[in-house]
């Protein structure tokens, strides 16, 4: 088995996972691993993270390129296999979505290798549904399902301000620490140790900063705060995904710069932290 330090040492990696059969209001992220990919890779950018580091240079991310995925409940398994596949040899995912259906399977791959797993989740929903619509795999339940499963042992919950009365007992059933957006406005930040796992959900940032997305919903965090958040993680970071970025709705392209400055932070900071230890 692979331990969490040799995990967190590995290359960061990215995979893209065009899958959002599993949306339930609008069609579109199955899009966004090429559209991340063209704005990481612009020349508008020069490839670095705000602390330097050439994250597209030769010693910074790697690509495994994308998983052929149908449109249909198999394409879990398949990502959970390429995921593992990923690992085995020696690569650390920093996925792209997809819709948020995709962590689930992720975590099913990584989740068993980094007992003691803290997930970070970055979101405007808090994606604990029970079911949605009569489907428990849903975008809506992905991390009703990861804490089933105790694929990891505690859920940080940053950005949220849809929770209803149904998430919240859900919420309360698997020990969810929740810091919605009232909680971050009067100063409640994070308390994290690792090892650790960040899914950032692209409608976690106010729309205003991120309005290429599926469900916007205004009030949430600026992109400053959420780069701000990733220079800050502590480690040992074991992976990463950026989800549920809707390109049919980002008129201009700039939802996706925004998703391409946080996979460049991200894997910067999985980088720096492999290096300080």
């Amino acid at each position: 088995m692979i331990q969490p330090i040799a995990l967190a040492g590995a290359r960061p990696t990215l995979i893209g996972l065009p899958y959002d059969a599993s949306s339930s209001f609008l069609r579109g992220p199955a899009l966004a691993p090429a559209r991340i990919r063209e704005a990481l890779h612009s020349s508008q950018s020069n490839g670095c993270s705000e602390s330097g580091f050439h994250v597209l240079g030769p010693d910074g991310l790697a690509d495994a390129g994308d998983l052929d995925l149908p449109g249909t409940g198999d394409a879990r398994l398949m990502i959970e296999s390429g995921i593992r596949a990923l690992i085995a040899s020696g690569a650390r995912p920093l996925s792209l979505g997809g819709d948020h259906s995709v962590t689930y399977p992720v975590l099913r791959a990584v989740g068993p290798l980094a007992p003691g797993l803290t997930i970070l989740q970055i979101d405007a929903h808090p994606d604990l549904y029970g079911d949605f619509e009569g489907d428990r795999f849903s975008h809506a339940c992905p991390f009703a399902r990861i804490m089933e499963e105790e694929l990891a042992s505690r859920l940080v919950q940053v950005g949220i301000r849809t929770m209803n009365a149904r998430q919240r007992t859900q919420a309360e059933k698997f020990g969810v620490c929740v810091i919605d957006m009232r909680a971050w406005a009067a100063g409640t930040r994070p308390e994290l140790r690792g090892p650790l796992y960040v899914s950032i959900d692209m409608d976690g940032i106010d729309p205003a900063f991120a309005p290429g997305v599926s469900h916007r919903e205004p009030g949430g965090l600026t992109v400053r705060e959420v780069v701000t958040m990733i220079q800050s993680l502590p480690g040992p970071i074991v992976g990463a995904d950026v989800v549920e970025l809707n390109p049919t709705q980002d008129s201009g392209g700039a939802s996706a710069t925004v998703a391409a400055k946080l996979v460049r932070e991200l894997a910067s900071r999985m980088l720096e932290w492999s290096d300080d230890n």
